[in-house]
């Protein structure tokens, strides 16, 4: 295939609704009160209004059966990554998503009306740090000087920082230029680019459709952590809420159903968002999130990650992690965790 198609590929599963809503004043407060309990037949007329990067949360849903018989309407909005979906909570246009490791992190720095809600984790082998196959970056320690490109705040970014930092690099040792997914598909392809941190399914489809080699994955170097973010205005609404805690549940048991039924998963997913089954297989069976519980290990790892963004100068202002965590589900999620790292 030749690679103005697959930028064409790239760019439908970049595509979508990028709101752009600005995040506000900082919020600091931790609690958020929560609202009595709405029964699912006073749901019928509510709205949830879900983010969704391509290839994420509707597809999965949707492949497992979960989105049949749901007391409330589900509408999805789709962005090109985890931090403008963090934007569009915070300005009350989403109530809940999926999003990486970073865009949390980087909401909790600019005080965003956001709290993670619910946690999965794998292996974070689909985020990886690609180079053109003739490249002379072999290591991390290579990218010295060199352009690479980034989404800026999604988990590719965090992955590329503690790699620079392994490698007794920082970020002005190296050109970085931050594009989203699809520009930074077309700036490799087409030699633009040294290097390019990303997530799946954008690694599987740039293996399968470019001469890339990878210099790094994000294996024992990155926690391999998503999250479910809420909007405060949805949590503190009583409706939305009662809502919230179906949903963040239906998104577990839909992530167990994949884990359960590979091939069935990789089929549909591949359907979904219009790649070779051959790609979907490859992204799925290293980047599937499975629910686990927010527990102190998991809220340590991503303060390490904070302050790594921190003392880099990535961020304006260090974020303290566990003043964004909301535990209120944990109860209705407990029977589909799996054991974190």
């Amino acid at each position: 295939m030749k690679h103005s198609r697959a930028a064409r590929l790239v760019s439908i599963l970049a595509a979508g609704a990028l709101l752009s809503a600005c995040v506000s004043s900082r919020d600091t407060k931790n609690e958020v009160a929560v609202p009595q309990t709405v029964p699912a037949s006073d749901l019928t007329g509510l709205t949830l209004q879900v983010g969704d990067q391509k290839g994420g949360t509707e597809s999965l849903l949707r492949a497992a059966g979960e989105l049949d018989n749901v007391p409330y309407k589900v509408q999805f909005s789709t962005f090109t990554s985890g931090p403008p979906q963090v934007e569009a909570a915070t300005a009350g246009k989403i109530d809940f998503a999926v999003t990486g490791n970073t865009p949390p992190i980087f909401g909790a720095a600019a005080g965003a009306k956001i709290r993670v809600i619910a946690a999965y984790s794998n292996s974070a082998a689909g985020d990886q740090i690609l180079t053109p196959t003739g490249s002379a970056v072999h290591t991390v320690a290579d990218l010295r000087g060199k352009k690479v490109v980034v989404g800026k705040g999604s988990s590719a970014h965090g992955h590329l920082l503690l790699q620079l930092q392994k490698a007794g690099l920082t970020v002005k040792d190296i050109q970085l230029v931050f594009l989203q997914p699809a520009d930074a598909f077309t700036a490799l392809s087409q030699g633009q680019a040294d290097a390019w941190a990303i997530w799946d399914p954008y690694t599987a489809l740039a293996q399968n459709q470019l001469k890339v080699r990878t210099v790094a994955t994000a294996e024992s170097v990155t926690n391999g952590y998503g999250f479910g973010i809420a909007a405060v205005a949805a949590l503190q609404d009583a409706k939305r809420n009662s809502a919230l805690a179906d949903f963040v549940r239906r998104v577990a048991r839909a992530s167990l159903w994949a884990k359960d039924h590979p091939d069935e998963w990789y089929q549909k997913y591949a359907a979904a968002i219009g790649i070779d089954p051959q790609v979907a297989r490859v992204a799925q069976s290293r980047s599937l999130r499975l629910a686990i519980p927010i527990n102190d290990a998991v809220i340590a790892s991503e303060q390490q990650l904070a302050d790594a963004f921190a003392q880099s100068g990535q961020i304006d202002h260090k974020a303290t992690f566990s003043q964004f965590v909301d535990n209120r589900f944990g109860d209705q999620l407990s029977q589909f965790w799996t054991t974190a790292k």
